[in-house]
């Protein structure tokens, strides 16, 4: 079966990595790629995270790329040439992309709280950031609530806070050192506020739980993490806004720590293209004409593809670095290009890779081809926060039309009634520490 053997040299649309430290961790990534390439099918096909590749990326430095360098990391800290780095590990293994994505994702948010945050979240950001240059510290999100259980944060009487509740979808989980968890911080007379505890794998009462059986994205180590009243120390808590606020300031940062996400995609469009160009190329007959019409709309598509995720990044890293009065106003800059692109990449990059399983024929049509893995890894993309397909079309149109309506999905999934979160009704009746085992997850 052809598969794509080497890093693509940086098409038109991207470009090359602007900064020499984008420069560097994409040398770095070099190296790499073999490894991540010769397992790439074998942790698919077995669910598997792939350890000795993230223990490769803690020893040569990846896992501190976004890492600003006066605390010992790269200091990548433009998007876009985040984006291209993980577009080329994309290439080779889309889950291993995603995985490592949230690594860069939590440097470049800790970034910005250590140079505009509170004194309290600077040190607290100094700290991981220190931790993530050396390789030590691997820092995970947990957003999505599980279905059975809402995660809250409540005082636990000594001015410190028990975490109690359980998260879905948590990439990189199995090596995570440290865990920023999206919890609802209740205190008897004050308005539920959202926060952000921060919880060490060590923490009493947390677990790590092995439920992952995906679709595809199967080696990303995306798993379900519980806190059986968890104590949080005060200061491992950053308090963000009141449940509700509707404060659109908070679409920069959301847009800074996921929309690198789109070069995965990319990667994984330019892979399959590969796949099928390659295989046309080793047939001795001329392709029929059907075929070549559609390796045609195939190169078509990939350049408007990289061409619309470039400007978005471009975007963003503009309005990022420029001086806007209203953060509000700023959020929506970088929020609207992002959804935009965002949309785009999820409906071409499945068409594009949906087209190369026609060209190369029924042999794609087999677990153990490269393409069903691409086809299956693809389709993640329309299932990330922010936003997902609905969630996107919600803001999108409410942007265009003047519509009312609350663009935090943190925030809107927080006001609504336990009832109206499509709770399945035998999760509605379980109970989360029912669900966690004693044991914990070890890498």
């Amino acid at each position: 079966m052809p598969t794509p053997t080497a890093r693509p040299t940086a098409p038109a649309g991207t470009g090359a990595p602007v900064t020499p430290e984008g420069k560097a961790l994409l040398a770095l990534i070099d190296g790499v790629l073999p490894q991540i390439r010769d397992s790439a099918q074998h942790n698919d096909h077995h669910g598997s995270f792939p350890f000795d590749t993230f223990d490769t990326f803690r020893r040569n430095g990846v896992m501190g790329a976004t890492v600003p360098a006066q605390l010992g990391g790269l200091g990548v800290g433009l998007l876009g040439d985040v984006a291209l780095a993980l577009l080329a590990v994309a290439h080779a293994d889309a889950s291993t992309a995603l995985a490592l994505h949230v690594q860069f994702s939590r440097g470049l948010t800790l970034a910005y709280e250590w140079r505009h945050g509170t004194a309290p979240a600077r040190m607290a950001a100094e700290r991981l950031l220190r931790s993530m240059a050396t390789g030590e510290a691997v820092v995970c999100g947990a957003v999505k609530d599980h279905p059975s259980a809402v995660t809250r944060l409540v005082p636990d009487g000594s001015g410190g806070w028990l975490l109690s509740g359980r998260k879905t979808l948590v990439t990189l989980a199995p090596i995570g050192t440290h865990f920023v968890i999206h919890a609802q911080r209740q205190v008897e007379g004050e308005p539920t506020a959202l926060a952000a505890p921060v919880l060490t794998r060590d923490t009493p009462g947390f677990s790590v739980i092995d439920t992952w059986d995906g679709l595809g994205m199967r080696a990303s180590g995306t798993v379900d993490v519980a806190f059986d009243r968890c104590p949080v120390p005060d200061e491992r808590v950053v308090v963000r806004t009141a449940v509700g606020a509707r404060d659109d300031a908070v679409l920069a940062g959301q847009t800074v720590s996921s929309i690198t996400m789109l070069g995965i995609y990319v990667g994984v469009a330019q892979a399959a293209r590969d796949i099928a160009v390659a295989e046309c190329r080793g047939r001795r007959a001329h392709p029929p004409a059907a075929v070549r019409t559609l390796v045609a709309e195939i190169e078509a598509r990939l350049y408007a593809l990289r061409v619309t995720a470039a400007s978005a990044l471009a975007e963003a890293d503009a309005v990022a670095e420029g001086i806007v009065d209203d953060p509000a106003e700023r959020g929506r800059r970088m929020m609207t290009p992002f959804q935009c692109a965002k949309m785009t990449v999820n409906h071409m990059a499945l068409a594009i890779v949906n087209d190369c399983l026609t060209v190369v024929g029924g042999a794609a049509y087999s677990g153990g081809h490269p393409l069903a893995r691409l086809y299956r890894d693809v389709r993640a993309g329309w299932f990330m926060q922010p936003y997902t397909y609905v969630d996107g079309v919600d803001y999108l149109s409410g942007q265009a039309l003047g519509l009312d309506h609350d663009n935090d999905y943190v925030s809107a999934r927080a006001s609504r009634p336990v009832g109206e979160r499509s709770v399945p009704a035998t999760a509605r009746r379980s109970n989360p520490r029912d669900a966690a085992p004693s044991g914990r997850l070890q890498p």
